[in-house]
Formats: C-alpha cells, structure tokens, sequence
C-alpha cells in the first residue's frame, strides 16, 4: 500500500512538471515586439517610408547589445537602426517599388540571454503585417466654420474632377482646383456642426467637422415687378463682411424663365452686391435665398408682358 502511494505521488509530481515545463516553453520569449508603422502609410514623392518597431525586454537576462531587430519585406531582409528617440526603438527607411500599394511584412529579432553555461542565442518574429499606400487623403480644412455661401479649401493629395464634398451626407457644392486642393462653398443648411465626407468612385473619407455660423441678410426692393427684358436693380447686405474668397449668395427661383440673372456674390471685404434682374417669358414666383436669417429670404417677383 505504502508503495503505490508513493508511485501514486511519484506520479502526479512527474505530470505537474511536465505542465510547468509546457507553460515555460509557451511563454518562453524574453523580448516583447510592437510594431508601430502604420497601416495606412501617406504618399510622399520619394516613396520611402520608414517602419518603426519597439523591442522590449521581459527580463533583465536577454543581452541588451545582442538585440538585432529586422524588418523583412518583398522576400528581402534588412537591418533596422536605433531610433535617435531611444526607448528600445528601431526604425528602416524602405523605399517602396513604384506604383505599389500595398506591403505585407514582418520583424524578427535576434538576441541573446544569460544562462548559467554562457550566452544562448534566440530568435522572435511578428505575425505577418500589412500596409496601404495611400495615394488619394485628405490633410485639412483650410477653415473649420463659416457662414452660408462661403468658399472653403480643402488640401490633400489625390484629388480628381470627380470628388464631391458632403455635409451629413448631403452633397455640397464643390470645385476642383489640383490634385491637391478643392474648394466647397458652404450650403445653405441650418447653423449648427455637420461631418464633411469626400466621396468618389474610389471611396469615401473623413475630412472633418464644420460649423454653419448664421448670417443675416437683407434685400432691396423687397419685391420685383418688371416687363419683359426690363431690367432692375436687386442689393444684398449682409449683417457683416464677406469672408476672404467672396461669400456665394445661392439665390434660386421657381419661375427660371421669368427671371434672368448672374450668379450673386458678395466680394471679400464688402458687405453688399447689387445684381441686375431682367424679366423673360411672363410669369408670377419668387426668388429664393435659403439659410440666412434663422430662415429662408423670399423676394415675390411678377414679369408681365410688357405694353
């Protein structure tokens, strides 16, 4: 009996180091790996990109000088640097072969731990990693509020003629100037913050939040009675001055063949304009400034025959 208690312990301390070995050699890295390139990686005109890894170690036996990260990429195998910023970091500046876009990667570090019969050499690795050129972002609003009307730029890089600009989801209206900039005028919504999305063909990206601030606007004559290719006079005045780029009065009628008229806009620095109206076919509406005034601005508008 007392032997096959003793086999019986003999047992269960075999298995209970057998466990603990098979938790040592689990979890026997003695160096932690982050990977801090990003994943999306911004076009630059000289394609090189610099990818960051952080070697950390887990105990104070793995020989600091030993540690030799590597960053293998395209079948290749290249030597990283400290980084100037120190903190175990480790960078390599890769150029990227042209029209790539996308890289798919990983690190591995060599290093050696103290052990009571010398130095044994080891060896980590990452998970494969991945990263995306991104040849078409957006850097900024060139403003982050303004009033109804005015023109906004946006720069990037990327930029086509078929990029829209959206607030909340609704198209705005939007100019391309280059690859690298577009303009927006703001639309006539209700003062408050909206989202602006780009949207193409290619996708959709987050450009920001703008504030619509509410401006005031008054108009004279309040009203238009005109004859047919009569032509009068119609004034804008806003409550302030028109921003830097001029401020784009969208002024619509339901009456189009009634009412001839340019495009209304204030100039930078001014605070009024006064456009010409000529009366076409006859017919009785009205003219239509949305967004001003807490509201909409309706201007009754009556083109007769003439005599």
């Amino acid at each position: 009996m007392h032997n096959k208690r003793a086999s019986l312990a003999s047992t269960i301390l075999l298995g209970l180091a057998a466990m603990a070995g098979l938790v040592l050699l689990s979890g026997c890295a003695s160096v932690a790996l982050s990977n801090l390139t990003p994943t999306s990686l911004p076009e630059n005109p000289s394609e090189i990109y610099t990818f960051t890894l952080r070697v950390t170690a887990k105990t104070n036996m793995v020989v600091d000088p030993s540690i030799s990260p590597h960053l293998v990429v395209d079948g290749q195998n290249f030597a990283m640097k400290p980084s100037a910023l120190g903190g175990g970091l480790y960078e390599f500046e890769y150029q990227v072969p042209a029209g790539r876009q996308e890289l798919a990667y990983y690190f591995l570090v060599d290093y050696q731990v103290q052990t009571s019969n010398g130095n044994d050499a080891k060896q980590e690795y990452t998970d494969l990693q991945h990263a995306t050129i991104q040849r078409r972002y957006v850097l900024s609003l060139e403003a982050n509020r303004g009033p109804v009307g005015a023109s906004i730029g946006v720069l990037g890089r990327g930029f086509t003629s078929q990029d829209t600009l959206a607030f909340n989801g609704t198209p705005v209206r939007t100019v391309f100037s280059s690859p690298t900039s577009l303009e927006f005028f703001v639309p006539a919504l209700p003062a408050g913050n909206y989202a602006v999305m780009l949207t193409s063909t290619a996708g959709n990206s987050p450009v920001g939040t703008f504030r619509i601030d509410s401006t005031g606007v008054s108009v004279s004559p309040t009203s238009l009675s005109l004859h047919a290719g009569e032509q009068q006079s119609l004034t804008f005045t806003l409550s302030g001055s028109a921003p830097s780029g001029g401020l784009l009065l969208d002024v619509t009628t339901d009456v189009p063949e009634s009412v001839i008229m340019p495009e209304v806009t204030v100039p930078a620095g001014q605070n009024s304009v006064t456009v010409s109206i000529q009366g076409g076919k006859p017919g009785t509406g009205s003219l239509l400034l949305k967004g001003y005034g807490g509201g909409d601005v309706t201007i009754p508008v009556t083109v007769d025959g003439g005599h």
